[in-house]
């Protein structure tokens, strides 16, 4: 659900932009060898899942797996979701660089949710239903989270005057939500089959 460019003023741009630009600090910090082919694949991920979409008002619909990236990556999520976004706007100018901050505060700070509140169901030795429940909340925590925030964002700039553009952003996401929950489901059954060990790595305490 990118922002277009040119909608929000310049006080919330800023603040957007200085918030994103602190997570993808807090984010390289924790960023650790092990995890750098699974973040690059997860960047990969979000920027294929969302290069096809269609715009709404002054947003998009599209598929994001935002959940499951941030389930995964934690705080690395914003460096990562950062590389995609950029390419983005570069590529086929999806949202725009003065957005950027906002379209990145939505996707990241609702991935970090479905992380800190979903890392203790994920492990190797889980159960199907677990990472399948995991999965399906996944996806529902990442799409409504960035919603909230993105209606946030707009309502805080705009007022009452998007508000008919936040509900139509809330209805065409629900389809989204049932193809992202299928995605992340299969996801995370495919590698307890293929690689159990980065499974682990979702459980892994980290300090802040």
């Amino acid at each position: 659900m990118h922002l277009s460019e040119g909608i929000l003023h310049l006080p919330t741009l800023l603040t957007t932009n200085l918030i994103a630009l602190g997570a993808v600090g807090l984010g390289l910090r924790r960023l650790q060898h092990e995890k750098l082919p699974l973040s690059a694949l997860l960047a990969a991920t979000f920027f294929v899942a969302s290069t096809i979409h269609v715009p709404i008002g002054v947003g998009s619909v599209h598929l994001i797996l935002n959940g499951i990236a941030g389930l995964f990556l934690g705080w690395v999520v914003f460096p990562a979701f950062l590389i995609a976004l950029l390419l983005q706007v570069i590529f086929f100018s999806f949202g725009g660089f003065a957005v950027l901050g906002a379209n990145l505060c939505s996707m990241g700070f609702s991935a970090l949710l479905a992380h800190y509140l979903l890392r203790h169901l994920i492990s190797a030795q889980a159960s199907r239903t677990k990472l399948i429940i995991a999965g399906i909340l996944a996806a529902i925590i990442g799409i409504v989270g960035a919603l909230f925030i993105t209606a946030s964002i707009l309502f805080l700039d705009g007022g009452k005057q998007y508000l008919d553009v936040i509900y139509l952003l809330f209805i065409s996401h629900l389809p989204v939500m049932v193809v992202d929950s299928f995605i992340s489901c299969s996801v995370m059954l495919l590698l307890q089959k293929m690689q159990p060990d980065m499974l682990n790595l979702v459980s892994q305490k980290h300090h802040v």
